[in-house]
């Protein structure tokens, strides 16, 4: 369970930006998610929200992702995540990133202040009361904020299948290159009707939780919003799927080729 909540937050809501470069989000966008163990059996929920913020003296944008466990899976593994970013309205830079977790016992409060002009990261481990300043890329983006950046700054026009996207982030205390393959376009059918989408292979580790390097798939509406459509991974022992169940907010019209 605590890993399709990562999968969502950190891949599945990576979706690529129109090619005008046109803003494909603004301030009141909402999402919500149901997670399914195997195709039947209902894991949880997940959501994320976009609010106007001030961070000092700084405009921003305060994007809160939260994700929980629901039905007979939270009776013997409960989750309560939240996660939290600042970034800049127009660059989408990270200012700082929240991270608060509760995954069956397994429990984090990290809160991370990034400091872009000098390329370090002031990691707070509020749980321990352990600070640290560690070395971080240019351009580094945390968990939540690059979905944003990738949403407003790919051209999704000039991807050909096959094509790899590759960006950096900062997670907890460590640099992550992460790598997304371009699959190409798909007609899928949603709770909301049968919707043209593009299709995405991004690259995770093999072994104890996924079964291989090209375990997971997501799909994003194919219009300006870029909106967040499902997500299908093979696991070690059955699969998790994530589907996009309700969203209000949208800054551009939401396409459906056949409703329901």
């Amino acid at each position: 369970m605590k890993k399709l909540l990562l999968i969502i937050y950190t891949i599945a809501i990576m979706p690529i930006a129109n090619s005008q470069q046109e803003s494909a989000f603004g301030s009141g966008e909402w999402f919500k998610f149901k997670m399914s163990y195997s195709n039947w059996l209902k894991a949880g929920n997940a959501t994320l929200t976009v609010k106007d913020s001030k961070l000092g003296d700084k405009d921003v944008y305060h994007v809160v992702g939260k994700g929980w466990t629901t039905g007979m899976i939270k009776w013997f593994f409960k989750v309560k995540d939240r996660y939290e970013s600042y970034f800049d309205k127009e660059t989408i830079t990270p200012y700082k990133f929240i991270r608060n977790i509760d995954e069956g016992g397994h429990t984090k409060d990290i809160e991370i202040d990034f400091d872009h002009k000098n390329q370090k990261a002031h990691v707070n481990d509020k749980k321990h009361n352990i600070k640290k300043i560690i070395a971080t890329k240019p351009n580094i983006q945390d968990m939540v904020s690059t979905y944003y950046y990738l949403r407003n700054n790919i051209d999704v026009s000039k991807l050909k299948i096959g094509d790899e996207i590759k960006t950096d982030m900062f997670f907890d205390e460590e640099n992550y290159g992460f790598k997304l393959k371009y699959l190409g376009e798909e007609t899928i059918e949603t709770d909301f009707g049968t919707i043209e989408a593009l299709k995405f292979r991004p690259y995770v580790m093999a072994g104890r939780v996924f079964k291989e390097e090209e375990s997971l798939t997501l799909w994003v509406s194919k219009d300006k919003n870029k909106v967040p459509l499902r997500i299908k991974a093979d696991l070690a022992v059955g699969s998790l799927r994530a589907d996009l169940e309700a969203f209000k907010g949208l800054k551009h019209p939401f396409k459906i080729v056949v409703n329901n």
